[in-house]
């Protein structure tokens, strides 16, 4: 990238413009096209891992044919 300064800022304070897809830290309008159509980030993306299960097979002799 070549910006001049790079800037980051908290997930928690990340929303997403659903209008033209860009990411900013105000919660009330897009920095960018000033549209008030936002979503909170943090509610998607940071989430606690799912446990991960193994699927558990039982085999009937009686079904077999």
């Amino acid at each position: 990238m070549t910006y001049p300064k790079m800037q980051h800022f908290p997930l928690t304070f990340a929303y997403l413009c659903q209008d033209c897809n860009s990411v900013g830290n105000c919660s009330n309008q897009c920095p960018a096209c000033a549209s008030s159509a936002l979503m909170a980030l943090a509610v998607v993306l940071d989430r606690e891992a799912e446990e991960k299960r193994m699927p558990v097979y039982a085999y009937f002799s009686e079904m077999v044919a």
